[in-house]
């Protein structure tokens, strides 16, 4: 089974590097389970773990379209991340301030809990808990930063939790050009998100569950999960299928697919790492509009990512779309922005893929005892850490259990969908065409984009 695009390339560096997939059976025929879930990335399969460690005689199926881990699960930037997308505000008003004091704790532990679970199960992937760096690299980042934090001290989250780095500090901790401090948090690790999500497949299957792979989901209802060349009839259905959720009939304006790219440099020498830093595994960003994230890698390597490429009309998902040349040479030039020491360092490998957006950036967790049906997802890119804790709530719910997590404000949450076309076309592409500009308005002012920063919010959910 190959980890290669139809043009040849690696889906990402961390298949170019990983295991190969396991040759799991395609669905044929008529089955029974007390439990199918469509989707084998990492919101289905924490969901079948924690589902049979609560209720190790139950019968689950697990159905992936492509092999566990092709979508995004596999290859995204490695950020177990405890921050979550949406209005904590909004969050607020509707469920209380303390449920959303809740839902960060929870993301914090769940952060520690993909560690445990690593452990425990013996998956290589890497994990380090080195935190994440959020640069001020313009001096219209401070201010922005420091009511970030202003903001989380409000909610209660002290020194522990987020401080503030001096220029020397920062500079210290990585060598990013042109820094005027940084946010640090403990609560991010860095991870080969492929060996997380293809270790985390056999652990599933060590527990009970069946994975059929290559059974693309065609009908989803009550009782039963159809493919091209079979069905599951179940109690409980499942839907986990994040950014290939508008491919499925019905559910096209459900979240709008965003794509987000990645390139990798080739392994730098430890005397690099030595000048610039990164020592302890932390990732790191800056306060930018434009989403960026990047990480040190296990064999010594920049891998980093952005979000500047385009949406494509209808919320489809096609492979070609993995790779924007523009979009690369972004990335790239932001990479090399924050460090100017790579110098004419390689790049090795290019890729990308889509994450899901819902229309008003939350995650969502919801299941129907009477219809038996189920989901979870919408993380916005933050899914790593987010689809642990959706997956855990989700089991909670199908098990007919109250716990705590069952009271966290995204269970029963509805996003409300998104505008039908050309609007959604129209106004997702205007906010991925509005953060460069209100970038290139900080750095050349050093001043806040007030007004495209605003605009912007209102397109992104902020």
């Amino acid at each position: 089974m190959s980890t290669v695009s139809q043009s040849g390339r690696p889906l990402s560096l961390w298949h170019d590097q990983g295991p190969a997939p396991r040759r799991r059976p395609t669905l044929a025929g008529s089955h029974e389970a007390d439990v199918v879930i469509v989707g084998g990335g990492y919101t289905g399969l924490w969901t079948a773990y924690y589902l049979l460690e609560t209720c190790p005689d139950l019968s689950v199926v697990v159905l992936e379209a492509e092999f566990c881990g092709f979508g995004a699960s596999g290859r995204n930037g490695g950020w177990v991340s405890a921050k979550f997308p949406g209005s904590k505000t909004a969050m607020a008003r509707e469920r209380g301030p303390q449920a959303v004091i809740e839902y960060q704790r929870a993301m914090f532990d769940a952060v520690d809990e993909i560690g445990r679970i690593a452990d425990k199960e013996n998956i290589d992937c890497h994990y380090r808990k080195g935190g994440m760096l959020l640069y001020a690299t313009t001096p219209a980042h401070v201010p922005r930063l420091q009511s970030y934090m202003r903001e989380l001290r409000q909610w209660g989250f002290g020194e522990e939790d987020v401080e503030w780095l001096d220029v020397a500090e920062a500079r210290r901790r990585a060598a990013v050009a042109g820094t005027r401090g940084a946010m640090y948090t403990p609560h991010c690790a860095s991870i080969d998100p492929w060996k997380l999500v293809s270790g985390l497949a056999d652990a599933v299957e060590r527990r009970g569950a069946t994975i059929f792979e290559h059974s693309r989901a065609r009908v989803i209802d009550e009782g039963m999960v159809v493919t091209d060349q079979g069905v599951v009839r179940a109690k409980s259905v499942l839907r986990c299928t994040e950014a290939f959720t508008p491919t499925l009939s019905g559910y096209e304006r459900t979240v709008a697919p965003v794509y987000s790219l990645m390139i990798a440099t080739e392994p730098l020498p430890d005397e690099w790492w030595d000048e610039v830093g990164l020592r302890n595994g932390e990732t790191f960003s800056d306060e930018r509009h434009l989403i960026v994230y990047g990480q040190r890698t296990a064999d010594g390597r920049l891998a980093f990512g952005g979000r500047g490429a385009p949406y494509h009309f209808g919320s489809t998902v096609r492979p070609e779309w993995d790779m924007d040349s523009r979009t690369h040479e972004l990335v790239k030039e932001v990479l090399w922005g924050f460090f100017p020491q790579l110098g004419d360092t390689r790049i090795t490998h290019r890729w990308g893929g889509a994450v899901a957006v819902p229309r008003d950036w939350r995650v969502s967790v919801d299941y129907d005892p009477a219809t038996g049906l189920g989901h979870a997802g919408g993380y916005v890119g933050q899914g790593v850490a987010s689809s642990n804790l959706a997956g855990r709530t989700l089991a909670d719910l199908v098990a007919g259990e109250a716990t705590e997590r069952t009271r966290l404000p995204f269970v029963g949450h509805r996003s409300r969908l998104w505008e039908p076309e050309p609007l959604r076309w129209i106004g997702i592409n205007l906010g991925r065409a509005l953060a460069p500009m209100a970038d290139a308005v900080e750095r050349r002012t050093g001043r806040p984009s007030r007004v495209l920063g605003s605009i912007l919010g209102r397109l992104t959910g902020g």
